[in-house]
């Protein structure tokens, strides 16, 4: 195990373009690149660690990477590192776009910047015909509408993105990774699940971030599952999920009740409470009150 991981280490390729490049707070310091508050920002600065977010896209050279937020450039260094085909990177943020000019130059045309907010973009628009994956430490105050955004992208077409690895605050992954029966375990849960298999990767602590947040946080991986011609749609899925999970203390005779013929069609005991249904049972309710 050892021995695989000191491999792992070594597997990012050097780049002679971006060695030469100066260090990231230099980068931050001649741009005037102070984290701001409102727009969610905290840059990792430590290679260590930048490094091995991006090795989740080691052995696809196939993929284009998108990253959104990337801030002074650390996590786009490490990516152009790999042996993926070229990056994407999404900022709103004009410092951090007139900041990453420099990186491109050094990156020969593997690199290209858009300037626009992450929220209104249509990743799936980017790289059209190409197989991509989203690698991105992500501004906290908009991980989650993004995450569903990028969810019902998948959900019309589940080969627009080969995976996404992306950082949350911990609690936020432990919600997309919970399984049935715990208080973690919610609407969040159940749409990610169902469309993705989610794994959480690593925790990462407030130390290496600049400024150093108050949370710990989370990388969590998301491989988009084989859909299946009998699922709902996206909407309804979150329609059942809301009415379920509004009164999660409730059971689910009362919390469904404008869905109990399709809960009793299924033979699901009215008795339970929404954390107790699998996701399997929650998409089962969702095709059968449409049906």
């Amino acid at each position: 195990a050892i021995f695989w991981t000191l491999r792992r280490r070594r597997s990012l390729k050097t780049v002679p373009g971006l060695d030469s490049l100066p260090p990231l707070r230099d980068v931050i310091a001649r741009h005037n690149l102070r984290a701001e508050r409102k727009l969610g920002q905290n840059f990792i600065l430590d290679r260590n660690i930048t490094d091995k977010i991006a090795r989740a896209s080691e052995g696809r050279n196939d993929l284009v990477i998108v990253e959104i937020g990337p801030g002074p450039g650390g996590l786009t260094r490490s990516l152009l590192r790999t042996d993926a085909k070229r990056v994407i990177a999404v900022e709103y943020d004009l410092r951090a776009v007139d900041a990453l000019q420099d990186l491109a130059a050094a990156a020969e045309g593997r690199l290209e910047i858009i300037h626009a907010d992450a929220l209104d973009a249509d990743i799936g628009a980017l790289a059209p015909g190409e197989k991509k994956a989203i690698i991105a430490n992500l501004p906290y105050n908009i991980a989650t509408p993004l995450l569903i955004g990028w969810l019902k992208m998948i959900r019309k077409n589940p080969q627009v993105l080969a995976f996404m690895s992306l950082m949350f605050q911990r609690e936020v992954a432990d919600r997309l990774t919970a399984a049935p029966g715990g208080k973690d375990y919610g609407r969040l849960s159940v749409i990610a699940q169902w469309l993705c298999v989610t794994r959480r990767l690593f925790d990462v602590p407030p130390s290496v971030f600049v400024p150093p947040p108050k949370v710990t946080s989370s990388i969590v991986h998301f491989a988009p599952r084989p859909q299946d011609a009998a699922w709902p749609s996206f909407e309804r899925v979150e329609e059942v999920t809301a009415a379920a999970f509004g009164q999660r203390r409730k059971m689910i005779r009362s919390s469904m009740k404008g869905y109990m013929p399709a809960v009793k069609k299924i033979g699901i005991d009215e008795t339970l409470r929404a954390e107790q249904l699998s996701v399997d049972r929650f998409i089962d309710i969702a095709r059968e009150s449409w049906s």
